[in-house]
C-alpha cells in the first residue's frame, strides 16, 4: 500500500519532470538554433568578403551582400543619417548619388563624419568604388520622419533617399574610404541578431529553478507529514 506522504508526493514529481523536460527541451532547441544561425553568418561573412564583381546589369534584392567593383562619379549631394558608434559617439553616415560609367545612377554609403564635418563641403568627382550592395534594415514602425530642412535622417530608407537624389533603390556600401575625410563603414554582421545563446541560458536556468522549487515543495511535504 503507497504510503500517505508517497501518494502527495507524486503530483509535485510529475509536475515537475514534466517542466524540467520541456524546459530542457527549449534550452536544447535553442543550442541547436544556434548553430545553425552561427552556420548563416558564417556564410554571410564569407559572401561579404569575396572577390568583388562589376555592378550586374540587372540587381535584385536578393543580392544583398554582393561584393562590387564599380567606376563613376560621386555626386555632391549628400544624405546625412545619424548614427552612433562605441567609443566614438554619434556622427553620420554620408549618402550620396554615385553615377556609374554607364550612366545608371545609385546610392552610395561612402561611411562616417563627426557632426562637424556635416556641412563640409565635398565636392563631386570620379572614383572606382569597391564595397558591397546592400539593403539594411534600418527603418521600422518607430524610426522618424527625417528631417529635411537640417538634412538628417534617422535611417537608411532606400526608397526614399533614391527619390530624393534621383537614383535607383540600389545602394553601395563602400569597403574602403572614399576621401574627403569620410571613414568608410563597409558591411557587416554587426547588427545581425543571434540571441539564441542568451535564451539557451535562460531555459536551462528555468529549468534549475524548477528542479530547486520541486526538491523544496517535497521538502515541504515530507518535513510536514513527518
Amino acid at each position: 500500500m503507497i504510503k500517505p506522504v508517497i501518494k502527495r508526493m507524486i503530483g509535485p514529481i510529475l509536475m515537475g519532470v514534466i517542466g524540467i523536460a520541456i524546459l530542457l527541451w527549449l534550452g536544447t532547441w535553442q543550442v541547436q538554433r544556434l548553430a545553425w544561425k552561427q552556420g548563416i553568418l558564417a556564410e554571410i561573412t564569407a559572401e561579404i568578403a569575396a572577390d568583388p564583381v562589376p555592378v550586374p546589369t540587372l540587381i535584385s534584392t536578393d543580392m544583398k551582400y554582393l561584393p562590387v567593383t564599380a567606376t563613376g562619379t560621386i555626386g555632391q549631394d549628400e544624405l546625412h543619417v545619424l548614427v552612433s558608434r562605441l567609443e566614438i559617439g554619434a556622427g553620420y553616415r554620408v549618402i550620396a548619388p554615385f553615377e556609374l560609367d554607364d550612366g545608371r545612377r545609385v546610392l552610395l554609403d561612402r561611411g562616417f563624419i563627426k557632426p562637424e564635418a556635416k556641412d563640409v563641403f565635398r565636392a563631386s568627382g570620379p572614383a572606382t568604388i569597391t564595397g558591397n550592395l546592400h539593403w539594411p534594415d534600418d527603418m521600422n514602425s518607430s524610426t522618424p520622419e527625417p528631417d529635411m530642412s537640417e538634412n538628417i535622417w534617422f535611417g537608411r530608407d532606400i526608397a526614399a533617399m533614391a527619390r530624393a537624389l534621383d537614383t535607383a533603390e540600389v545602394l553601395i556600401v563602400a569597403r574602403a574610404d572614399t576621401g574627403q575625410g569620410i571613414e568608410a563603414m563597409p558591411v557587416g554582421i554587426t547588427g545581425v541578431k543571434n540571441d539564441h545563446l542568451g535564451y539557451a541560458i535562460t531555459w536551462f536556468s528555468l529549468a534549475l529553478v524548477w528542479l530547486g522549487m520541486t526538491l523544496f515543495l517535497l521538502w515541504r511535504i515530507k518535513t510536514r507529514t513527518v
